[in-house]
């Protein structure tokens, strides 16, 4: 038995794709930040279970939808995966034979403004999708949560489509939502932000990614990804500095 976890905010352009390809579930919970589209309206139409919950972090959101859960084995993946029959196929036998494993991993392929990225970081692009809820939670962090697993973890064979932003307009707007929260997280930490996190830090995360993870042969974009991540880095300090500024 299957509990099909998800969490949303002003989706309704992925709502109904993803409700139908996690169809193999038992059940599908909806956690849902109140959308102010037609999010609500279009996930209601189906056999689902539509919670609304006040936003505060990723952590607190996905671990709320998974103490809503019915059934031990969950699957959570996020809106703007694709769950091919084959994928959907090896979760439900993977889950049925299994044995000693208490999550799995699965494979991504990253796609950004139209193309496949291979390099740039995401050659080895895996994430805990399918886990034992009593084994597995999320980390408390603000932005780029992780599941913290207790047991072993496997790896699923079929491969999800990451179609993460569609373009550098959105890509722009989540690195800056992802800044915002890392820099309340080094707030709570009393980093005063200097010279070197302003200039040094944004340098190394472009020179990182765009040479030293391969960025380069992603042709144009490859760099503009590896822009946007460095300017979010400089943000992050921007926005810490300005904190610090509010209350000095």
């Amino acid at each position: 038995m299957i509990s099909a976890l998800a969490i949303t905010y002003n989706e309704e352009s992925r709502i109904e794709r993803y409700i139908k390809s996690l169809s193999f579930a038992d059940e599908i919970i909806i956690v849902d930040g109140f959308s102010t589209d037609k999010t609500a309206d279009i996930a209601k139409q189906y056999d689902v279970k539509f919670v609304q919950r006040e936003f505060d972090n990723f952590s607190n959101q996905r671990n709320y939808a998974i103490s809503l859960a019915k059934h031990n084995w969950v699957v959570f993946f996020d809106l703007d995966e694709t769950i091919s029959e084959e994928l959907a196929k090896e979760i439900q036998q993977s889950v049925k034979n299994n044995t000693d494993v208490n999550a799995y991993k699965v494979k991504r392929n990253f796609h950004f403004m139209g193309k496949r990225i291979k390099y740039s970081g995401f050659q080895n692009d895996a994430v805990v999708r399918v886990f034992k809820k009593d084994t597995c939670k999320y980390n408390g962090k603000l932005v780029h949560e992780t599941l913290e697993v207790d047991g072993k973890i496997g790896l699923l064979k079929a491969k999800s489509n990451h179609f993460s932003y569609k373009g550098i307009d959105a890509y722009n707007e989540k690195l800056t939502q992802y800044s915002r929260y890392q820099a309340e997280m080094l707030f709570k930490k009393n980093l005063r932000p200097n010279l070197y996190h302003f200039l040094v830090r944004p340098w190394y995360r472009f020179f990182h990614q765009y040479i030293i993870k391969l960025g380069i042969l992603d042709g144009k974009e490859g760099f503009i990804l590896a822009y946007c991540s460095a300017f979010a880095v400089f943000k992050r300090y921007i926005q810490l500095w300005t904190m610090y500024r509010n209350i000095d």
